[in-house]
């Protein structure tokens, strides 16, 4: 099974979609306002004519390229082009401006490299440990499951934890529409044909962190020109001896990224911050941190990326996004036929290895094109807004109308972009609607069959022991995210 995966992997086909996907990722990451979220969403459609292996290969190229990107433009414009690569402005843009830019630059792409593989290792051999342990889930834990997953909202509800509930039930809303689960009964269709299957995925999707953003870009306008700094990479713009004075920080930063990558919810931007602070206190010279320090930008650059392998052991174990990010790579699963889970590893034990494969090589032509390409990338960072933000739009809509040939998918991505875009206003999160949405048919399944097991009582969903650890896990998770909620607000007031 290990071996058809990876050799699923080498086709000339998969490599070099893999290849590109790592090219466009580096690109959207790049590029401040064009987030790597964005660029999956954006690619979804175009995997739909591929195998699950092409499809979700590219998708990952684009995920590991777009999470490293970052560093590009935080380095060289200050800017940082993902959330993940905030922390690596502090030190990077100073070097940069000392005249170390290239140096600045190979320390960040060689430790996003190390850390990016590091975290590979840790999915490799935990996630299938994991997947044998919830094998024996049934209806009544995958409800539970369901509903612990929805905790998220807590941690990926910013300031309120009110706008992130109410996200969530909209998203969940959104699922009633259509045809009832089991029984097939249709729901809130108006009578408009085109509702009867219910809102598709793919155009949500895409309305919500595409064209959203696209519409907030928009709003902001064009904005003065900025001119990267100059640079010049001689080898890997550091020496041996520097090299070697960072692997305690790194084994640090790598296992704190891939441990709060693991947490669902948490993303790389926790740990990148987690990261430095840890090694600030432990540095020998913490006065250098945010003047240039080598230290600063391994931490950031290596957690970030780190946190990328983390996040893949929830999503690919028990079907729990980690980050915004595997939240659009686990409607790209779905969209493909594949529901990640424990049962992933039995079915589909060819399509879990080539994706470990993707990601190895996707850290490899990271490593690669970030260094080969990268005048190129500094160019692309130039291209004015108003030609850049067209074309994606014109992505947007070729990417709704080509899922089913349909206008109304297009005016389905319209509605949810303008929703995203009046959320965003508001400062309700989108993530937790996009939660609602993929897990409310999951948990409203799982509900119908319990209850028909157990005739009707809820009872065993408690008694059930997994089912009943989940389900107070979760009521205690939401009682602390409520109760952490009300302090703060105290404490500003005071």
């Amino acid at each position: 099974m290990i071996l058809e995966g990876i050799l699923a992997v080498f086709t000339v086909k998969t490599i070099l979609l893999i290849f590109g996907g790592t090219v466009l990722g580096i690109l959207f990451g790049s590029i401040p306002g064009i987030t790597v979220t964005m660029g999956v969403a954006l690619f979804l459609p175009i995997t739909f004519s591929m195998s699950p292996v092409e499809g979700l290969s590219l998708l990952m190229g684009l995920y590991i390229g777009g999470t490293s990107g970052g560093l590009i433009s935080a380095i060289l414009l200050n800017i940082p082009g993902t959330p993940a690569s905030v922390c690596t402005c502090f030190d990077g843009s100073p070097m940069a401006k000392n005249g170390q830019a290239g140096k600045a630059l190979g320390i960040g792409i060689v430790f996003s490299f190390l850390g990016g593989v590091f975290s590979l290792l840790v999915l490799y051999f935990i996630s299938p440990l994991v997947a044998e342990v919830a094998l024996n889930f049934a209806s009544f834990e995958y409800f539970s499951i369901g509903v612990f997953s929805l905790t998220l909202v807590s941690t990926m509800s910013g300031k309120s934890l009110v706008k992130g509930l109410f996200s969530a039930l909209l998203g969940f809303a959104f699922t009633f529409i259509g045809m009832a689960p089991i029984t097939a009964f249709p729901r809130f269709t108006f009578g408009i044909k085109e509702l009867n299957g219910g809102i598709s995925l793919l155009p949500a999707l895409i309305g919500l962190f595409a064209v959203a953003q696209l519409f907030e870009e928009s709003e902001q306008g064009v904005g003065e020109k900025v001119k990267p700094v100059e640079y010049a990479i001689k080898g890997f713009g550091f020496s041996m001896k520097e090299f070697l004075s960072q692997k305690v920080n790194f084994l640090r930063s790598a296992l704190i990224g891939t441990g709060i990558g693991i947490l669902p919810g948490l993303g790389g931007a926790i740990c990148s911050v987690v990261s430095y602070g840890v090694a600030k206190n432990q540095s020998k010279t913490p006065e250098l941190f945010g003047k240039g320090s080598i230290e600063g930008l391994v931490a950031s650059e290596t957690s970030n990326n780190a946190s990328t392998g983390g996040a893949l052991v929830p999503l690919m174990t028990l079907g729990i996004p980690g980050d915004n990010t595997t939240a659009i790579l686990l409607a790209g699963f779905m969209i493909h036929g594949i529901t990640p889970g424990p049962l992933l590893f039995e079915n589909n034990g060819v399509l879990v290895y080539a994706i470990f494969t993707a990601l190895l090589l996707s850290n490899i032509f990271m490593l690669i094109s970030e260094f080969g390409g990268m005048r190129l990338f500094v160019k692309i960072l130039a291209v004015p807004k108003h030609i850049l933000l067209p074309i994606v739009l014109t992505l947007c809509v070729i990417g709704s109308y080509g899922l089913n040939n349909r206008m109304f998918d297009v005016w389905t991505m319209l509605f949810f972009g303008v929703l995203g875009f009046a959320m965003k206003k508001f400062e309700v999160p989108a993530t937790p609607l996009l939660l609602g949405f993929i897990l409310g048919p999951i948990i409203e399944t799982e509900l119908r069959r319990g209850l028909m097991r157990s005739q009707g009582s809820f009872l065993p969903f408690f008694t059930e022991p997994i089912s009943g650890v989940i389900l107070t896990l979760t009521i205690l998770i939401v009682l602390f995210s409520a109760f952490r909620t009300i302090r703060q607000k105290r404490n500003n007031q005071r």
